[in-house]
């Protein structure tokens, strides 16, 4: 509501104020803030173990590399590796919150965490926490066997056989479906897993430079970096 006074108009103090529409929704300046990068992680269970393999480059919304030596494949339990996708800081973070966490819990318990009871703790950070645009793979090794978790942004858990996140997920799919075989030897998913991610950095502009691969049995956990992908095949 509004009066005229001396030829100008006033708006009512107390008048709700309306706010334009904006088709296609808004962003606030956080969303805004929040970098979108480009990876592939791939994640296999077999009867020995799991393996885990990612690329080593860092984009900025797959248009400019901003880093060609990145490892995000991260030890966040005895037997357990997540991986890092989306936001770079909000990945770290979630590393850092989930490894301190489970450390915690094998103080007081006496005991490591089972894998399950792990993908459940990501998932409820991922859920409650301030984790931007992440959607890691944890992979993980206890009594009950072998483990493969995708994680979503908005605390999902999925359990599965094998898995790929990142913006070169379609491609590695394409080379994992058909191929994937649960009773493979760990050699066997490990070349599975560099040609996945090989074949996505072939297309995919978010994703290259290379290969991490993190193998993990009840054993332990080991990562090893390869500057090309063609070394472990």
């Amino acid at each position: 509501m509004t009066d005229l006074t001396g030829g100008r108009a006033t708006r009512d103090p107390y008048e709700p104020e309306l706010v334009p529409f904006q088709e296609g929704g808004s962003r606030t300046a956080q969303d805004e803030s929040v970098a979108e990068t480009g990876t592939t992680t791939v994640g296999l269970a077999t009867r020995d173990g799991v393996v885990v393999g990612t690329d080593r480059r860092a984009s900025l919304a797959g248009r400019f590399v901003s880093n060609k030596n990145v490892v995000k494949v991260e030890q966040v339990h005895p037997t357990a590796v997540l991986t890092l996708v989306g936001s770079v800081g909000g990945a770290q973070s979630f590393v850092r919150s989930l490894r301190a966490e489970a450390s915690l819990t094998e103080k007081r318990r006496g005991d490591p965490l089972s894998i399950d009871a792990l993908a459940t703790l990501s998932g409820n950070f991922a859920r409650g926490g301030p984790f931007f645009a992440i959607n890691p793979i944890l992979g993980g090794v206890d009594e009950a066997g072998s483990h493969v978790y995708s994680i979503d942004p908005a605390g999902g858990v999925m359990a599965d056989d094998y898995t790929v996140t990142g913006s070169g997920m379609q491609l590695a799919h394409g080379t994992l479906e058909g191929e994937y075989d649960p009773d493979s030897s760990l050699e066997e998913a490990e070349t599975l897993t560099a040609r996945a991610v090989r074949a996505a950095s072939e297309r995919d502009t978010g994703s290259g430079n290379g290969l991490v691969l993190a193998t993990v049995t009840g054993d332990g956990v080991d990562i090893e970096e390869y500057d090309d992908a063609t070394a472990v095949l």
